[in-house]
């Protein structure tokens, strides 16, 4: 066995590409697409996703923006100590290409922008998505110790984030499910230790519960005010399926004073699909519990890649959101800031590749969205069905030589 693929697998033989966000796995038949090489004793792995798109969203509380998502991963694992250590980093220019103010998108909430709750936009990552390291040791042949600390990182507790997600890699859009399934994805201090075997994994973390704040270039506070854990099962090639519970300490600036205990479970799917192909899935449930009161979501989504050329991908998401959140209109004859609503947003998209190297793929798409809404919530967005959508070419890398003889599928 050559030297890369024998560091491609950790102490127990897992695959390194089983790795979604953070500590998360992904089902092993739909690896994310990435570059892999050796430098003397280090693996180096290059992973990232990179969008310049036009997006509109429809109606009174639409708007419209040329703006750029965009993210890269550099990764870097070596044997050490009868182990293996990890060092990595995700970087975004976000916070340049679509501003501290976001992109449009109806119905999503979230975070601030100058001191005031973001509404109909998604907020942009900050420029330290990651910046961690990762040791795992094999304490017997069926059971291993891990150890994964980040000044920048993700918790044991939610899914894998969506833009790691099989079932989502291609679509621009941020659920809105995102602050109830896994916004902490970004979390300033992390501390996260485990057990884990060839097929399962349970975890436990200490890291900070507030969300980033508005300086998105820089660190923010470090703390460990906050608590999760997450059991996984890899119940084979196809399938991964997790749980996880966290206490988020003040997550909010703005209501500092307020608390979220969070429940999470996910299912995950994936197939390969012809000799070029793949189809993957996910079904996603989240809860927040604050002053009282629990709201929940949930999303199903899946993203095919047909062929060397075409790849088509949907969501449906529903989620429970007060008015507060969405930042309705209150006072005499306004809403309640604890009403809730429930809100459905559905979406399609298409990719075509135009452009394919060696290394990386170039494509033209679309994402289209349609959303469904309460009668209450119709004078305030045009009508019960706001529409939007995005125009985009996208550029990401191509798996590499390694795992297309694994997988026999070069995307």
């Amino acid at each position: 066995m050559n030297p890369m693929a024998m560091m491609m697998n950790d102490p127990l033989g897992v695959s390194m590409e089983r790795m979604g966000s953070g500590t998360t796995w992904i089902p092993d038949a739909v690896p994310l697409p990435a570059r892999h090489a050796m430098s003397g004793s280090w693996l180096l792995m290059l992973h990232g996703f990179g969008f310049a798109q036009y997006d509109k969203q429809g109606g009174p509380r639409g708007n419209d923006q040329f703006g750029s998502l965009n993210w890269a991963m550099l990764m870097a694992s070596r044997d050490l100590l009868g182990g293996r250590f990890q060092a990595r980093t995700m970087l975004s220019l976000d916070p340049a290409t679509v501003t501290n103010r976001g992109y449009p998108l109806l119905l999503q909430s979230g975070e601030t922008y100058r001191g005031q709750s973001l509404f109909d936009r998604q907020h942009p990552h900050d420029f330290w998505m990651e910046f961690a390291v990762m040791y795992e040791r094999a304490l017997s042949r069926s059971i291993g110790v891990t150890v994964y600390a980040a000044p920048s990182g993700e918790p044991a507790l939610g899914p894998v984030a969506f833009m790691h997600r099989p079932s989502a890699m291609d679509n621009l859009v941020a659920p809105l499910s995102h602050h109830w399934q896994d916004a902490t994805h970004i979390s300033f201090g992390v501390l996260t230790g485990g057990l884990f075997g060839r097929h399962w994994k349970l975890e436990g973390s200490v890291f900070n519960g507030r969300e980033p704040n508005e300086e998105r270039w820089g660190f923010d506070r470090i703390r460990f005010d906050s608590y999760s854990g997450r059991f996984t099962a890899h119940l084979d090639s196809s399938w991964v399926v997790s749980a996880g519970y966290g206490f988020l300490k003040s997550p909010e600036a703005l209501t500092p004073s307020e608390s979220i205990h969070r429940v999470t479970a996910s299912l995950l799917q994936g197939r390969k699909l012809g000799m070029d192909g793949q189809i993957a899935s996910s079904v996603i449930w989240g809860a927040n519990r604050h002053s009282g009161r629990t709201t929940h979501s949930v999303l199903a989504e899946s993203e095919a890649i047909l062929n060397r050329r075409n790849t088509i991908f949907g969501r449906v998401d529903v989620v429970q959101k007060t008015a507060g959140e969405l930042v309705l209109p209150s006072g005499p004859g306004g809403f309640a800031p604890d009403s809730t609503f429930t809100v459905t947003a559905l979406s399609v998209g298409y990719i075509r590749e135009l452009v394919r190297s060696s290394k990386a793929t170039v494509g033209v798409g679309f994402q289209a969205g349609l959303n469904v809404l309460p009668a209450a919530l119709a004078p305030i967005y045009g009508s019960r069905t706001p529409a939007g959508g995005m125009l985009f070419v996208r550029i990401r890398p191509l798996h590499g030589a390694h795992t297309m003889s694994r997988t026999a599928m070069p995307m």
